[in-house]
């Protein structure tokens, strides 16, 4: 059994854009109840996050739009930043705590006190750009995570999976041109944010190692196995990370609103264990997996339990890959 660690703060509850919006408080506490129910939570080993510092958001992000972002938050009620996302009293420090999450899991996988982690953070992340927050995101915690990956722990290169039904457009800006950082999604297409088209490969340096795989409504577990076996998994023992993070996004459920996508539970254990043997193959079984979207309350919970359940169980094998 591997020793998994789990990120969850109360402050990301302080999040809301208002009532009716998809990206709820609900959300997260759906998962915490499953999750203490089905007794997933009590094998895990808590994290606790602290607030990202700025240092590591502008590995990132324009320092102008961290500036921006604290100027707008309000004291009371929301400010609106795009047609999606918008503010609260509480959003800005649930933010910083849901990057400081992912660097939290980050140190105690590479120091060896847990083989893996689950970040039950929001808001999500993988739609904001360099100076753009949209599509829920207002911090993108994974690619500040894979900043931090490389600039703080020295472990160069970083596959990044985002299997979110929607494009991770804001990763995908964030490392178009750097060959260490691999970013791989799957996503329905055509959908918002309309990027992700098979021919953005990358340029520059970076060329073929953004690996976009827009697919049709409809697909489910089988068409989803394929895909990450067949593209995923060369492009990856090529590549030979040293880190994995993953964009766990469950809006590709069958069940999900926002979407018209077939995944299921079984589905999403599949692809979790899909990651974690090319983990296990060559970086010590050294996973982050943030949670992105997911806006079913029972179809989330129940496949991040499946989710949590495959990192537990994919076994200690941190001596086995290459560093």
């Amino acid at each position: 059994m591997a020793r998994t660690g789990f990120v969850y703060h109360p402050d990301y509850l302080q999040h809301d854009m208002g009532y009716g919006h998809p990206e709820s408080p609900e959300r997260l506490r759906a998962i915490m109840s499953r999750l203490a129910r089905s007794h997933v939570l009590a094998r895990t080993v808590r994290i606790e996050p602290a607030p990202v510092a700025d240092e590591w958001v502008t590995q990132v992000h324009a320092p102008a739009y961290v500036e921006e972002l604290k100027a707008r938050s309000p004291a009371s009620g929301r400010v609106p930043l795009d047609p999606d996302t918008s503010i609260s009293p509480g959003s800005l420090r649930a933010a910083y705590l849901a990057a400081g999450g992912a660097l939290a899991a980050t140190d105690a996988i590479v120091a060896g006190h847990v083989d893996n982690a689950f970040c039950a953070v929001r808001p999500p992340g993988h739609h904001a750009e360099r100076a753009r927050a949209m599509g829920f995101c207002l911090f993108n915690n994974v690619a500040i995570a894979a900043r931090y990956v490389q600039r703080h722990h020295g472990l160069q290169r970083v596959l990044i999976v985002d299997w979110d039904v929607h494009h991770g457009n804001g990763t995908q800006h964030s490392f178009y041109d750097d060959p260490s950082v691999l970013f791989f999604s799957t996503h329905q297409f055509p959908h918002y944010p309309g990027t992700g088209l098979a021919s953005e490969r990358g340029v520059g340096k970076g060329e073929g190692l953004t690996i976009n795989v827009p697919m049709p409504p409809g697909q489910g577990d089988e068409e989803y196995r394929d895909v990450f076996r067949r593209v995923l998994v060369p492009a990856a023992d090529s590549f030979k990370p040293d880190f994995v993070l993953i964009s766990a996004g469950f809006d590709a459920h069958r069940d999900d609103p926002l979407a018209g996508m077939g995944l299921t539970e079984d589905g999403y254990a599949d692809l979790s264990r899909i990651v974690l043997d090319i983990a296990h193959r060559h970086c010590r079984g050294r996973v982050l997996s943030c949670l992105e979207g997911g806006y079913n309350l029972e179809a989330l919970s129940a496949s991040v339990e499946r989710h949590v359940l495959a990192l537990l169980e994919a076994g200690s094998e941190a001596g086995r890959g290459q560093r």
